[in-house]
């Protein structure tokens, strides 16, 4: 099967750029490209348009004049491939609830989609539907659904993001998660005796029945360093839950460390504002942009992941499924697609970015959960083995007509149940 992808892969890094990397590489890369690898062992044969219209994280989302050239150019190379090549798919990734994003999402449905036979869409941005309805005007709900009218085949990442893909009135829905290459394999080796021990040190320590000093607690946040990803709520509620701690005379300190980039000035200006106060200034390091071993060793020394978000187009992150990959505790929001990814009554889970819900749910979840469910968790639903044998079987249907039998609580058709409210 030939697939024409027309979506972008890093710079700028984030989720749904690097997902779209993995499956590329997954699928054996652009077949245009040396080494011809031709099909993949899941019968896909990808043709690459890296459709990247911003060139940082600040450009996504906004209007440039340069963009609109790009659009062009973009569409008529996808156009030239579907000749020269015979490629009869075009797989496209929908913009969150932006104008500029939807602005270009039609224009490039209008260039394109009357060229190929079948349309494909991959929903990595949640919330459109909502947002369409509550935000935009008539004409512009009216614009999206005729140019977007029933595509082949939409893939989901959740329950929660149904309502976009059926807003479209697609044909066919499959929910595929996402998943990534295991960045622990040496787990049970290496990671689990540390998360057994650590746990066991906080967990009393915690309750007052023994201490050995201050016992230094590291909480990990990565991800964009912006006010709607959480990080000035997780920055707020460590001072709290460290004031508790001095409160109640326990030998305890948590320590937040921040990675990433910052998308404004404006934000990271205020933050460096903040670090003048010494309580933050105590428990709020900046790490700055990490990836590779840094990274990792961040995971690995963490004795909590904390992700407090209420990101518009949140859906799937791959920072939460790094976490769970390295067997972290994890507190993040009840917020869109979230809690589906986590186990059943995952206790981690607060409703919004009050600092003192969170503090108080930090507190639970480092004395009561080691991080072994959440690896257990990954390893049975977000590896890259599953989400690439997934992913293939539903973009291989629009061609076949079968709907294979999905597993790894993925399904096609409407789940049964109501999706998460937000």
């Amino acid at each position: 099967m030939k697939l024409l992808v027309f979506a972008h892969t890093p710079p700028p890094h984030h989720g749904q750029s690097y997902m779209v990397q993995l499956m590329l590489a997954g699928f054996g890369g652009d077949a245009r490209k040396p080494p011809l690898t031709g099909a993949s062992s899941y019968g896909i044969e990808c043709y690459h348009v890296n459709a990247r219209f911003s060139r940082g994280l600040e450009d996504i989302g906004e209007f440039q004049g340069a963009k609109i050239f790009l659009i062009f150019w973009f569409c008529l190379k996808a156009v030239w491939i579907r000749y020269l090549h015979g490629v009869d798919n075009f797989y496209y990734v929908p913009a969150p609830g932006k104008r500029v994003a939807l602005y270009r999402d039609w224009l490039v449905m209008l260039l394109c989609r009357p060229f190929f036979k079948r349309i494909i869409l991959h929903w990595h941005a949640a919330g459109l539907a909502k947002w369409l309805e509550t935000e935009t005007t008539i004409g512009s709900r009216t614009t999206t659904y005729r140019l977007f009218r029933p595509v082949d085949l939409s893939i989901v990442l959740s329950r929660y993001n149904f309502a976009d893909a059926e807003k479209l009135l697609s044909r066919q829905i499959a929910v595929v998660n996402n998943g990534i290459p295991d960045p622990c394999p040496d787990f049970e080796e290496s990671v689990l005796p540390y998360r057994r021990e650590r746990f066991a040190i906080r967990k009393s320590t915690l309750a007052g029945e023994s201490s050995d000093g201050t016992l230094v607690i590291k909480i990990l946040f990565i991800a964009h360093c912006t006010r709607e990803k959480g990080l000035f709520a997780a920055a707020e509620a460590i001072v709290h839950a460290n004031h508790y701690l001095v409160t109640c005379r326990l030998p305890v300190k948590l320590q937040l460390t921040a990675a990433g980039n910052f998308v404004t000035d404006n934000e990271q200006a205020e933050f460096n504002r903040l670090r003048a106060n010494t309580d933050f200034a105590a428990a709020v390091q900046y790490a700055g942009f990490v990836s590779g071993e840094r990274k990792n060793q961040l995971l690995r020394e963490a004795d909590l992941f904390l992700f407090p978000t209420r990101y518009l187009g949140e859906n799937q992150p791959v920072n939460l499924i790094e976490a769970m990959a390295f067997g972290l505790p994890i507190v993040t929001t009840r917020w869109r697609s979230l809690p589906e990814m986590l186990p059943p009554d995952y206790p981690g889970l607060v409703s919004g970015q009050d600092p003192d819900e969170l503090a108080a749910t930090i507190l639970k979840v480092l004395a009561t959960r080691s991080g072994e469910q959440v690896r257990e968790h990954f390893t049975g639903r977000f590896t890259m083995e599953h989400h690439l044998a997934d992913l293939a079987a539903a973009i291989r249907s629009v061609e076949t007509g079968k709907i294979p039998r999905m597993e790894r609580q993925t399904a096609y058709g409407k789940p049964a149940g109501n999706p998460q409210a937000s």
